[in-house]
């Protein structure tokens, strides 16, 4: 098929990878502008303009698609489909219908559970047991269009939103391939019954409230792992924690109760796995405690 392209991040790369190995026809990129980025703060493609310009595809960077100029500009291209992963902009009218067969969207969750940003880290957050992907065919809503197919995948206490991205990145790739073999399929209307909207991640949820029970906590540092990474403080430096476990042990909420990092919370304890200091790489507890001793009584908060 001939398509037009629609993404931004890594997320969005792996299903441009996967049609152009497919041997879609992608006729151009739309991608989010490139941003200031690094040390220096040069300006920098995003992942999915990097891949197109490696394969020699044309890059647009709109920063709107709403002037009838930009909106004709698409249309010029006469695509059989636009397929668009976390993309970044609102798609007019114009845009959804001016291919063949309108414009298929790659979803990270079971749709209509968590429409909206951020349905990887809320999924976690939550205690879901169960995610996925859902390719829908878009309308004019906020993921509300029709599902042209699902595939579901377990959440245990040891998924991270860096895990469970990269795999719903493979899976939702996989599933658009599928999807493309059969376009004109009308799909399966959305229920009203069971819809949740995933809000945009905030980095003043990050902080670590130990008060809450131990599953909680765990599952609140994972759903934020690696960003922005949830975080506690402890003699005025700041921790973030990328993994942890649940572990044995009771004590007042915030108390490590060894001096292996294990810290009590609301009911039970949990055991960090993997920690970062502000302006430090990620450490296994082991190490980041041979320079930062913890000791058993203390105090985080």
């Amino acid at each position: 098929m001939r398509l037009t392209f629609m993404g931004t991040p890594d997320f969005a790369a792996t299903a441009l990878a996967a049609l152009l190995d497919a041997s879609h026809e992608v006729a151009c990129v739309y991608s989010q502008p490139p941003r200031p980025a690094g040390r220096g703060m040069k300006e920098k493609p995003s992942p999915v303009h990097e891949l197109a310009l490696s394969k020699g595809i044309e890059v647009r960077t709109p920063v709107s698609l709403k002037s009838p100029e930009e909106q004709q500009r698409f249309a010029t291209l006469k695509a059989d489909a636009a397929v668009v992963v976390a993309y970044g902009l609102l798609l007019p009218k114009p845009i959804l219908t001016a291919s063949r067969f309108g414009c298929f969207n790659i979803h990270a969750s079971l749709l209509p559970r968590w429409r909206g940003a951020a349905p990887i880290q809320r999924a976690i957050m939550a205690g879901d047991t169960e995610t996925g992907v859902t390719i829908m065919r878009m309308d004019e809503g906020l993921d509300t269009g029709p599902m042209m197919k699902r595939v579901s995948c377990q959440i245990t206490d040891s998924t991270t939103a860096s895990t469970l991205h990269d795999e719903l990145a493979k899976i939702g790739a996989a599933a658009m391939l599928d999807v493309l073999k059969n376009p004109d399929a009308p799909g399966e209307p959305q229920p009203a019954e069971g819809a949740t909207y995933a809000v945009k991640i905030s980095k003043a949820e990050a902080k670590i409230d130990f008060t809450n029970h131990a599953r909680s906590v765990l599952r609140h540092i994972h759903g934020l792992s690696p960003f922005p990474g949830a975080w506690f403080e402890i003699n005025g430096a700041r921790i973030k924690v990328l993994r942890c476990q649940r572990a044995e042990g009771k004590g007042a909420p915030g108390t490590s109760l060894d001096d292996q990092l294990t810290i009590a919370c609301g009911e039970g304890a949990i055991h960090l796995l993997e920690v970062q200091r502000e302006g430090k790489g990620p450490m296994e507890t082991d190490a980041f405690l041979r320079g930062f001793a913890i000791p058993a009584g203390t105090r985080v908060s």
